[in-house]
């Protein structure tokens, strides 16, 4: 008996949404980030007990290198070390103060409405045949304070479209995935840089202990990544949702659409982004005098190269500045930051919002430096390395296969620093062993973090999406919203991971300034 259209599509929908139901309950299943790391340290302790006992080695590859054994914390100096370094690993883990300087910064402009203002003016100023992929750059360029992607963007896309006569979903996907699936890509430096080359950092030290990973890293392909983010979602919403969704039904929404209007920027605004910008410059100038220059003062002292200067040791420096003068600037000007006070409740607020975060690293930090004490990273990570040798599979195809893994695994664990963090000290070494720098394999990473978010209940953004998304369909179910993101996944797994390919291995450009492609650098 052979099905009709209407059973065969029901089938499909049938086995799409148990798929999905299965991922959702998987995740579910896995305990808090938090509790996580705490487990995942209590665990490493626990197995350097049993890998002690049971006599486990690696030989170590390096010149001169003997028997690498495992350190057993399971013992009275191991536990000696852990009473003695709980606090130190804490307040040494390097992307704790990294992003939180930044975020002073970042903290000002948003509370400023700099933010805001500019991806306002961005989007709505855009022609309506650039609309789309005004929003999808706009999306990319906000993940520097990924709330305001979220919070602010991802409404206003669904109401632009909705006022232009199109599908407000289409909007609110196109939106959603610039901001989340497009999370890593950006034309600066942002915030998530330094917390992720701080991990890489640590990795790496487990191999090489002077190998430092610098916020910079992965600058030249983050950026150039940006623009091509934009074009894959323009041509996925463009293409393939907005056709599948069709003509919008007004009475599907559970709001009055008449009452949804768009503010734009105001005289008022306009005047204070003019000023921003004008300070901005200003920075920019003053900061090209002091590196430009063969003589300048934050180039390398010793070689008057860029290369390891002050300014890219002290780049999160220059990103808590570029926010914060600018927002200053932008507050002044709007009559929202009138005093000192204001400030500092701008930055003090955005201090409020890290708690969860601190919390997190403080486990985190005790499971990746437990990890590097016990030497179980470095033995995994050789014999690794042995094994993907004996295999075969030491060239760029491993970087296809280890951004795949990565996106599989986001789906249950969204964190970028969490997942991170388990697989840094793990991967960085196993890698580097092969030849590939911690900064490439940084980057392929950051490729397989992202793409896979918008897919995924356990975004923690998710719900918010949901929620926005039923405004204007009351009928939008988790299924229904990954059914329309999936065509980005899709698209921006094989996209941008062959734009890697091509980037690294193709046309053997750099990812950062100063980063090598494989190590140790020729």
């Amino acid at each position: 008996m052979t099905q009709t259209p209407q059973q065969s599509e029901s089938a499909k929908r049938s086995g799409f949404t148990r798929f999905l139901d299965t991922v959702e309950y998987l995740g579910n299943l896995l305990p808090h980030p938090i509790t996580l790391f705490a487990l995942f340290a209590i665990a490493i302790v626990i197995g350097s007990g049993v890998a002690s006992y049971f006599g486990v080695t690696a030989q170590d590859p390096r010149p001169g290198g003997g028997v690498i054994e495992v350190v057993n914390l399971l013992n009275a100096e191991g536990l000696q070390r852990i009473v003695t370094g709980l606090v130190t690993n804490f307040t040494g883990f390097t992307p704790l103060g990294t992003v939180l300087v930044a975020l002073l910064g970042v903290g000002i402009a948003e509370r400023s409405g700099l933010l805001s203002a500019m991806m306002r003016g961005l989007v709505m100023n855009a022609p309506p045949r650039l609309v789309t992929v005004a929003v999808v750059f706009a999306g990319v360029i906000s993940n520097t304070a990924a709330e305001l992607g979220y919070v602010v963007l991802v409404p206003l896309a669904a109401m632009i479209f909705h006022s232009l006569g199109r599908h407000p979903l289409a909007g609110l996907a196109a939106a959603f995935s610039g901001v989340s699936a497009g999370y890593s890509a950006n034309l600066a430096i942002g915030t998530v840089d330094p917390l992720l080359a701080g991990i890489t950092t640590q990795a790496a030290n487990l191999l090489d202990p002077n190998y430092v990973v610098g916020a910079e890293a992965n600058w030249f392909f983050m950026a150039a990544s940006t623009f091509l983010i934009a074009l894959m979602g323009t041509f996925v919403t463009e293409k393939i949702v907005e056709p599948k969704l069709g003509k919008y039904n007004p009475k599907e929404a559970t709001i009055n659409l008449k009452e949804q209007t768009i503010e734009a920027l105001n005289p008022l605004e306009k005047r204070g982004l003019k000023g921003a910008l004008l300070a901005f410059l200003v920075l920019a100038a003053l900061l090209a005098y002091t590196i430009v220059p063969a003589d300048g003062i934050l180039r390398d002292p010793s070689t008057g190269l860029v290369a390891n200067s002050p300014f890219l040791k002290g780049i999160v420096v220059f990103i808590f500045i570029t926010f914060a003068i600018p927002g200053y600037v932008y507050g002044r000007i709007t009559k929202v930051m009138r005093s000192d006070r204001d400030v500092i409740d701008a930055m003090s607020d955005s201090m409020s919002t890290m708690g969860m975060y601190i919390v997190l690293v403080f486990f985190a930090a005790q499971f990746v430096a437990f990890f590097g004490w016990t030497n179980l990273g470095t033995i995994f990570a050789v014999n690794g390395a042995e094994f993907l040798q004996n295999i075969g599979l030491t060239g760029p195809l491993l970087f296809i296969v280890f951004i795949f893994m990565c996106a599989f695994v986001n789906l249950s664990l969204g964190s970028a620093s969490a997942q991170w963090a388990i697989f840094a000290p793990i991967f960085i070494p196993m890698l580097m062993l092969i030849g590939y720098s911690p900064e490439v394999i940084q980057a392929a990473y950051r490729i397989g973090d992202s793409v896979t978010n918008i897919i995924t209940p356990m975004m923690s953004y998710f719900g918010l999406i949901l929620a926005v998304a039923v405004r204007y369909k009351k009928d939008t179910g988790i299924g229904t919203m990954i059914a329309m993101m999936l065509p980005y996944t899709m698209v921006f797994i094989v996209g941008w991971t062959a734009f890697f390919m091509l980037w690294v291995f193709g046309l053997e450009l750099p990812v950062g300034p100063g980063s090598p492609t494989y190590y140790p650098a020729p």
